[in-house]
């Protein structure tokens, strides 16, 4: 289970300080779909930046008993003088995988050849992100952040990606947060709302996004 309880995040700007979330509870079981609805600016990703634990609150906490992914295609967290295999054995020896196992995978699946060998800082973002997808794929968390719509790489890529996560790991934790309530509905069985610094819950997805449309209005 994940759970957040009374989460708060505060961010210091020339205007004083701005509180992005505000006292957020939630729950996500093992095996569990759920959607995070919110507008541009709303919280989203840093909500998910926590989750992950990439970000600390500033109040409140995060309990994780199960592994939890980065946000996918995340490549931030690179070490841009190290190559991409090196990079691909670090994470390993970080979240305690085996990096026999997981190198000739993200090879086949990255399709980056050479540049593999490369350091990442000469990547383009469009590399990075796929060598983050091959990566979380490699790895086999119990629970995948999703940050907005996975869409790395051209259309046949895009769809091997899809198959990776939601078929073949059809039995994960997904959290996706997004501002599409049609990829929400797609993957999830209940979504949230982030308003104002505030998340609203709702068993049924319609509700959900009816909840969506108004607080937009």
């Amino acid at each position: 289970m994940i759970g957040l309880e009374g989460l708060c995040k505060d961010y210091h700007t020339r205007q004083g300080r701005r509180r992005v979330l505000d006292g957020i509870d939630l729950q996500v079981n093992r095996g569990e779909k759920i959607g995070i609805l919110g507008r541009n600016g709303a919280g989203k990703s840093t909500m998910i930046r926590m989750i992950s634990g990439a970000e600390l609150p500033t109040a409140g906490k995060v309990r994780r008993d199960m592994s939890v992914s980065w946000p996918l295609a995340f490549g931030g967290a690179f070490q841009g003088s190290l190559t991409g295999m090196d990079n691909v054995r670090f994470i390993c020896r970080v979240y305690g995988a085996d990096p026999k196992v997981a190198e000739p995978f993200v090879q086949e699946f990255s399709e980056l050849g050479y540049y593999l060998r490369e350091p990442v800082k000469s990547y383009s973002s469009g590399m990075r992100a796929r060598l983050a997808f091959a990566i979380s794929m490699a790895i086999e968390f119990d629970c995948f952040l999703i940050d907005e719509i996975v869409a790395v790489g051209d259309s046949r890529f895009h769809a091997k990606c899809h198959h990776e996560l939601f078929e073949r790991r059809r039995d994960r934790a997904l959290i996706i947060v997004s501002h599409d309530p049609g990829y929400i509905r797609e993957h999830c069985s209940r979504a949230t709302v982030l308003v104002k610094g505030k998340l609203h819950s709702f068993d049924q997805i319609d509700d959900a996004y009816t909840f969506y449309q108004e607080s937009a209005s």
